[in-house]
């Protein structure tokens, strides 16, 4: 019959292994984030659906600037016809993200008749829901989504999961550069992608 101390020695194998599988599956899980964001797809689409994020004042953050710079790019290049912008009034803010977004990308020559909004989300999955609403008004099909390039994993997985014929635009500049803020960023969006997975939210 097993000893105590052989059975505790058997139960730490168990555990170490258990934690050691699931290290590795969240090392690979990341590393497929990262380099999914890196490669860099043309593909024509009706429209780009730039992701919201913050707004200071009246004018996009250094963040959502890049994000809106690189929907006018392609706009510019005739790789979409239309922009559509998301999210809404964020916390102690006057003016919804997708507002702010359009006043910028008019501003810097894209049509308005060209630009869609939708003005009530706060969350990535919310953003791409309520832009998938918006566009099916006038049947477009096609959509690139524009965000940072370690977002766009779980963004497009979404997109995909409400029926979206979507494709990855990343942003090939973004806020994010040193190592610190890269590894964080990395991190959070693992961690949201395996709760998107569970979650489907």
């Amino acid at each position: 019959m097993p000893s105590y101390q052989t059975k505790t020695q058997w139960l730490a194998l168990v555990v170490l292994g258990i934690v050691s599988a699931l290290l590795l599956v969240v090392a690979i899980t990341a590393f497929r984030i990262y380099f999914y964001g890196s490669a860099n797809r043309i593909v024509k689409a009706d429209a780009a659906i730039v992701l919201g994020a913050a707004v200071w004042g009246e004018e996009p953050s250094p963040v959502f600037r890049e994000r809106i710079n690189h929907a006018i790019n392609l706009y510019k290049k005739g790789i979409v016809r239309n922009i559509i912008f998301t999210g809404g009034v964020g916390k102690n803010d006057h003016l919804a993200e997708a507002v702010v977004g359009k006043r910028y990308a008019m501003a810097r020559g894209v049509k308005p008749g060209n630009i869609l909004i939708e003005t009530e989300s706060h969350t990535t999955h919310q953003n791409l829901e309520y832009a998938q609403k918006v566009a099916s008004k006038y049947r477009f099909s096609k959509f690139l989504i524009v965000s940072d390039p370690l977002h766009l994993k779980r963004a497009v997985l979404m997109a995909q999961d409400l029926g979206m014929d979507a494709y990855p635009s990343p942003t090939p500049t973004t806020r994010y550069r040193s190592f610190k803020s890269q590894f964080d960023f990395l991190m959070r969006e693992t961690y949201f992608y395996f709760v998107y997975l569970v979650l489907k939210y």
